[in-house]
């Protein structure tokens, strides 16, 4: 049986997933699932069960209300079966790429059955979910639920950005912020994340903070060359610096080699020249906006500690850090 999010409500009464996406690497196999639900304590709880079941999910991450699922493409057996629906459980039993939308096939059993068929089923970004069986609308109790749903292909975009500013004014990461809402406004573009990332305070070259900003972005294919555009365009008008550096990366996924970078920048001046070695390989294109490059390091740096969260904004060996609970 196939449902769109409105019958799905009509069915079982408006339930609380705020956001649902999906986005692709076709060329290294993986997903990105993002999901934002009302309250921490059911994206928690779903993170737990989902990684406890295996299946196609690698990893999962939570912060605040929303989590980011990275999941393989293809079909992976979950570990719960019938036995279970006592201790409840929900899992990813495959992640399917049909043209320019995404399918992805959940099970679930007790109150986590629910969450799958009745919940995620409604929320915004789900164009229909298909039910195996008449016994899957049957959701809550001692119950095992199967429903697979279908969501518009988007591309991860990620963009770092730096030397925007200059000692009368003016900060990388407003600039980023106000890049990431403009671009917003695209058809097909939903933003994801902007993240700060503290280089090495002792350059010689810094303005003040020596800070970097990287933004992310859910692009649909179609949308990713206007949005490149259009975060390229809101910088080059607002930059004060001849020097600011634009770097962009489409895909999923921060290889080890190019994070380990990351961090040498964090902790030791780094050349522009090693930069441009360093990046070869890695897919991340330089947008230059003047012929000073040295805002290349502090961009390249930016996507490549992208997911690195409260220890991209630290210091290298941060005091701070120990006391931040994670």
């Amino acid at each position: 049986m196939k449902l769109n999010p409105t019958q799905v409500k009509d069915k079982f009464g408006p339930m609380f997933s705020q956001r649902f996406l999906t986005m692709v690497d076709a060329s290294k196999g993986v997903a990105e699932i993002v999901e934002t639900c009302a309250v921490k304590g059911t994206i928690e709880w779903d993170a737990v069960n989902r990684c406890r079941a295996g299946g196609a999910i690698q990893y999962c991450e939570v912060e605040g209300t929303t989590m980011v699922m990275r999941a393989r493409l293809g079909e992976s057996p979950i570990k719960f079966g019938p036995t279970d629906v006592e201790y409840g459980g929900q899992g990813l039993e495959s992640v399917a790429l049909d043209g320019d939308k995404v399918h992805t096939r959940w099970a679930g059993c007790g109150g986590a059955g629910l969450g799958v068929a009745a919940c995620l089923a409604q929320a915004p970004g789900v164009l229909y979910s298909i039910y195996p069986t008449e016994e899957d609308l049957k959701v809550g109790g001692a119950r095992a639920n199967r429903v697979e749903l279908v969501t518009p292909l988007y591309e991860k975009v990620t963009i770092g950005i730096d030397d925007t500013d200059n000692k009368e004014g003016g900060a990388t990461w407003v600039l980023a912020l106000k890049a990431s809402k403009l671009a917003a406004a695209i058809e097909g573009v939903q933003p994801l994340n902007l993240r700060l990332i503290q280089l090495f305070p002792k350059s010689p070259h810094k303005t003040t903070n020596c800070v970097s900003s990287a933004i992310t972005f859910a692009a649909r294919p179609g949308a990713v060359d206007k949005l490149v555009d259009n975060v390229v365009s809101t910088v080059k008008q607002e930059t004060r610096s001849n020097k600011t550096g634009i770097a962009v990366y489409r895909g999923i996924g921060i290889s080890p080699a190019l994070n380990s970078f990351g961090w040498e920048v964090k902790k030791r001046l780094v050349s522009v020249e090693t930069v441009e070695e360093n990046v070869k390989g890695t897919g991340i294109e330089f947008v230059d906006l003047f012929p000073d490059r040295e805002g290349r390091i502090g961009a390249l740096a930016a996507i490549a500690l992208s997911e690195e969260r409260t220890d991209a904004a630290a210091l290298y060996n941060d005091t701070a850090l120990p006391l931040i609970k994670r």
